[in-house]
């Protein structure tokens, strides 16, 4: 099959597909084509969501026709493969491992027949690209997590995870940007907030950047936990 293809969902959204897997090779097809739509917006098409594989793309069909949004997105598929490569942002993110901060660090540690040590290096090692956002403003989906440190989900899902818990599911790791449920294994926090409201720019990361995590003290968590609520904090960015 041909890639990228698009497909009709109902009759007002088409999906751009860029392929089955899930890979940084068709996830930068994803990133290029949502970047120049963005730029190149027609009439007539309302919004753009991007994920793991493919665009969805919602349209107003009273003003725009579907062979005419077909068209158009033909054209911008041809430019997106022209797109400029965008340089690698890295959001280092301080974490605070183990104790309260992450009590499931020692499920994660057995399941791997590793020491609570060896599974934060594990951890922390990684730059991980940020795939897509979703479920929660500011959670980011993140690929590349070393396969030693796969953990499954709690059997029995916690009814709330505090705002910044770093956890394992499954193949993936992420940041709860809420207190919210989930099944995930709490193994750090941080005390920055990928998602506040009353910041300019709500979230604080997009999806194709990278986010490595940092391991820290409790004294520096307390420390950098200050520092946010006064709004003096500043998140370290590496560009490469």
């Amino acid at each position: 099959m041909n890639y990228p293809r698009i497909l009709i969902c109902g009759d007002s959204a088409v999906t751009v597909e860029f392929g089955t897997e899930i890979t940084p090779k068709i996830n930068a097809g994803v990133k290029a084509f949502t970047n120049t739509l963005m730029d190149n917006r027609p009439y007539g098409i309302i919004d753009e969501i991007p994920t793991f594989r493919s665009v969805l793309v919602n349209y107003n069909p009273n003003i725009l026709l579907y062979k005419e949004l077909e068209g158009c997105l033909l054209e911008l598929l041809k430019k997106s493969a022209k797109y400029p490569s965008e340089i690698k942002k890295i959001y280092h993110i301080p974490v605070c491992y183990g104790k309260e901060y992450g009590p499931d660090l020692s499920d994660v540690a057995a399941n791997a027949s590793m020491t609570e040590a060896e599974v934060i290096q594990c951890h922390s090692e990684k730059d991980y690209l940020i795939y897509m956002l979703g479920f929660l403003p500011g959670f980011a989906y993140l690929g590349g997590m070393n396969k030693r440190i796969e953990t499954p989900r709690l059997t029995d899902p916690r009814k709330k995870i505090t705002a910044g818990s770093v956890g394992i599911g499954g193949k993936q790791t992420g940041i709860y940007p809420l207190d919210s449920p989930g099944g995930w294994r709490i193994i750090g926090r941080t005390p920055v907030k990928p998602y506040d409201a009353n910041r300019k720019n709500p979230i604080l990361y997009k999806a194709g950047d990278y986010i490595k995590f940092d391991p820290i003290s409790p004294d520096d968590y307390s420390n950098i936990r200050d520092a946010v609520k006064a709004g003096t904090y500043e998140c370290q960015i590496e560009t490469r």
